[in-house]
């Protein structure tokens, strides 16, 4: 089952998030895989949604569900959003984190009124 399992959550890596997808940032990386259940042949993925009113939520979940079942081991996939489990950035994988990163840590800055200065368009 481990195996099948793996390879599962790497056809899941395969599969951007709607948002983030210039970024390669996968469901996975972004942490709205919850769980991977296999039963038999098939396989269930849960969804934590970053937002309740994600508009690429029917596209997302048609790409989840073709991305597990063309697993070979894999006969159905079915896909769902967990609605009792909120999503937060501690989901973030490490690599997500570094490339959603668009400031560094304020500690990083020695200079605040220099970083900002040198970052803010002239006009």
């Amino acid at each position: 089952m481990a195996d099948r399992h793996t390879a599962i959550v790497d056809a899941l890596r395969t599969v951007a998030d709607p948002c983030c997808a210039e970024r390669g940032i996968s469901v996975v990386d972004m942490g709205l895989v919850r769980d991977v259940v296999i039963s038999a042949d098939d396989a269930r993925i849960e969804l934590v949604l970053t937002s309740g009113w994600c508009p690429f939520v029917v596209d997302l979940l048609a790409q989840v569900k073709t991305a597990v079942e063309q697993v070979p081991e894999v006969g159905d996939a079915a896909v769902e959003i967990v609605w009792d489990e909120p999503w937060t950035a501690d989901r973030l994988s490490e690599d997500a984190r570094r490339k959603l990163r668009f400031l560094p840590p304020p500690a990083a800055v020695d200079d605040r009124d220099g970083f900002v200065a040198a970052r803010t368009p002239k006009e």
